[in-house]
């Protein structure tokens, strides 16, 4: 018999609609900071420096050092600083 994979996130918020309404709320606040803003804006300027806005490609990954490397998405969105573990490379 197979082995059932384990429920993600979004299983979860499709099977809880009122859940999904209180994270989008609370993602809408928590972006809209001006911390959040600024994060965003500084990848945003390297990618345009590097010539890949807009045509996909890699994301900008900060490193410990504070430096910005290319980076694949999926590697750099999956690393959420579970466990205590730093959310950069």
């Amino acid at each position: 018999m197979a082995r059932k994979k384990p429920k993600s996130s979004a299983q979860y918020y499709k099977e809880n609609p009122e859940s999904y309404k209180k994270k989008l709320a609370a993602d809408k606040k928590r972006n809209a900071t001006s911390k959040a803003k600024k994060y965003r804006a500084e990848l945003a300027r390297e990618r345009r420096k590097r010539g890949i806005m807009g045509k996909g490609g890699p994301d900008m990954s900060h490193t410990k050092s504070g430096k910005l490397v290319a980076e694949n998405a999926r590697k750099n969105r999956a690393r959420n600083g579970s466990n205590g573990k730093s959310t950069k490379k």
